[in-house]
């Protein structure tokens, strides 16, 4: 995984509406890239949402939002109409920026291991330098202590 003082890799993925996102181009604001595993599932959801509900608060932080997960754009078209979710959705469908941060990881489920996203957020401050990583969130709790790590980026 990246870590706190690292410059951030770039990302260059398609957005919801199929528009090439690039994170360079964020250069002069905060940048908040989370991971999470699916659309429209409770956890996830439940992030996206409480990303929505703070998003002019994250606005006045001077900070962009990025939610990267492996469907498809169609499938980010649908979660972000569904839930209004006004911030970026990108499609890493081959996990390979996914990989590059390292937020794809070994998970278990009833007993089963298999490989997928690990919910994790990288704040990225206004040079580019990763200024903040939370290796694993609680998507219900997790808003609070973004703003907070965005508010302590001087």
């Amino acid at each position: 995984m990246i870590k706190v003082g690292e410059r951030a890799i770039e990302i260059q993925l398609n957005d919801k509406d199929g528009k090439l996102v690039k994170l360079s181009d964020f250069l002069g604001k905060k940048v908040v890239v989370y991971f999470y595993p699916k659309d429209d599932t409770p956890g996830c959801t439940i992030e996206a949402c409480s990303f929505r509900d703070a998003y002019d608060e994250l606005l006045e932080l001077n900070a962009v939002v990025i939610g990267i997960s492996g469907d498809s754009t169609k499938s980010h078209i649908n979660f972000g109409r569904k839930y209004n979710l006004p911030f970026y959705l990108l499609s890493d469908e081959d996990h390979a920026i996914t990989e590059a941060y390292g937020a794809w990881a070994e998970k278990t489920m009833f007993g089963k291991k298999y490989m997928g996203i690990q919910r994790s957020t990288f704040i990225i401050d206004e040079k580019g330098m990763v200024a903040k990583v939370f290796p694993k969130v609680s998507p219900s709790k997790h808003i609070d202590e973004v703003i907070k790590a965005l508010q302590g980026i001087k």
